[in-house]
């Protein structure tokens, strides 16, 4: 579609990243215009064209969006900052978001020399002042370098390190979205050591800064967040040999890690964030046994806990706060099971009760876990581990597609058969009862009653 058709007359530009991924031949999904005059009619005649909705963006600065119904592609329509584009472009963050192209044509308007750093791939902010301007900048600068593959100039980096603790004044949602998109780039592992190096990573993720010189023991080789930056590395690997690592299963996995979590996260996209958290529990946990081996006793539940709190501050969502929680507790569950193998049916329900609803992703994040732990006997511990991870799996998967067995016995039933009113006793014997039908040791109604019978009489049998 193309908007000078649809705006004949109407004075406006299209800029900022828009036509730097144009340049760069990236896919296109947002388009940034900025209008001279009231945005609002332009907003109002492509959201008639394209046949969306369009609704006011920001009241302060008068910007609206339009979103394509048929593509989903967003358009976002500003009034200039400032009287003309260049004044506009001047006050944008790096130069290489400072590029406009008028709608009815003509050459690219480039003051600050944008298109030259687009081909050098450098990411060069517009001075001192631009940062002042909006505290969030300074972290988008780690973000375009995970998505962009760029590298910011030495400058750029002297003045981000200076920016980088007001980055936590910015709202809590807008640090989250920066984070969301760095997790899911392409080269999200630069981009955070570059946020690690210039003091950005300690402004909005301190339970992460603070992993830090955290020494492990002899099982590890690495720091806490050395492994857990290792982790994530292992995580992301694993996300493209699913079909090798949990074959025949590895289609029926990523279907899984594809189905959209919460917060314009997947499944899949939200367990980076997973690896990245599972440990911040250990800097509060760390302790050191008589014998002097390093001991991280409880740091899953301080883990959980804190992950939480960091959700609060960000304002994610309920739903991915319990997700990302869930696999912070739970992240050390196969890994206890490893020897106890064989494990028969009572241990693999326990293992899937206990780490529901993130079965399967808890699963795979362990696996990125083992991997990232390589100390002494770690060769052996880790194929004991992935071995134990595809057993799980199947079973795993089962259970989301509600496919896990029930007790042939209803609740109300139970009660009356035994005499007893509903309450704890009632809900201790049907947890009792799903266990033993899980493991096959009960498959009709009357043999569901006569266990729970005997339950009731001797608890301790």
């Amino acid at each position: 579609m193309r908007l000078a058709e649809i705006l004949p007359g109407v004075e406006a530009w299209v800029v900022g990243g828009t036509v730097r991924d144009e340049l760069l031949g990236r896919p296109i999904r947002d388009v940034d215009v900025a209008v001279a005059g009231d945005p609002e009619p332009p907003a109002r005649a492509v959201a008639a064209a394209v046949s969306g909705p369009v609704f006011p963006l920001s009241e302060t600065f008068g910007a609206w969006r339009v979103i394509e119904r048929s593509t989903g592609r967003v358009y976002d329509f500003s009034p200039l900052q400032g009287e003309t584009i260049e004044q506009d472009l001047a006050a944008r963050d790096f130069t290489v978001n400072a590029i406009a192209r008028a709608l009815c044509g003509g050459d690219l308007i480039d003051p600050f020399g944008g298109r030259a750093d687009l081909e050098a791939r450098t990411l060069r902010v517009l001075g001192r002042a631009a940062y002042e301007a909006d505290a969030l900048r300074p972290l988008r600068l780690a973000r375009l370098a995970a998505e962009l593959g760029f590298g910011p100039d030495r400058q750029t980096e002297r003045l981000t390190a200076e920016a980088a603790p007001r980055t936590r004044e910015a709202a809590g949602e807008r640090v989250f979205a920066e984070l969301r998109r760095l997790l899911v780039a392409p080269g999200v592992i630069a981009g955070l050591d570059l946020a690690d190096r210039l003091g950005l990573l300690r402004a909005v993720l301190p339970e992460v800064a603070d992993l830090h010189d955290v020494e492990q023991s002899h099982y590890h080789h690495l720091d806490v967040y050395g492994h857990t930056v290792e982790v994530l590395e292992r995580q992301i690997e694993i996300e493209g040999r699913l079909e090798e690592i949990f074959a025949p299963l590895g289609s029926q996995v990523r279907a899984v890690l594809d189905e959209p979590l919460a917060d314009e996260l997947s499944r899949g996209q939200a367990l980076r964030f997973g690896a990245l958290l599972h440990d911040v529990g250990k800097p509060a946990t760390r302790g050191v046994r008589a014998d002097g081996r390093i001991t991280f006793l409880g740091h899953d539940r301080v883990g959980r806990d804190m992950v939480h709190a960091l959700c609060r501050r960000l304002r994610t969502s309920q739903r991915l706060a319990d997700f990302l929680g869930a696999l912070a507790r739970h992240h050390l569950n196969l890994g206890f099971l490893v020897h106890a193998r064989p494990l028969d049916g009572r241990a693999v329900y326990r293992y899937l009760k206990e780490t529901a609803p993130v079965q399967a992703e808890v699963t795979l994040l362990s696996c990125a876990d083992r991997l990232a732990t390589r100390g002494r006997n770690a060769e052996r511990a880790t194929r004991a581990h992935l071995e134990l991870a595809r057993e799980l799996m199947r079973p795993a998967l089962e259970w989301r597609a509600g496919r896990a067995p029930r007790p042939p016995v209803r609740g109300d039933e139970l009660a009356r058969d035994l005499g007893i009113r509903p309450g704890p006793e009632l809900g201790r014997l049907l947890g009792e009862l799903e266990e033993a039908a899980y493991a096959g040791e009960v498959r009709t109604r009357d043999e569901a009653v006569a266990l729970a019978r005997r339950l009731r009489d001797n608890p301790d049998a």
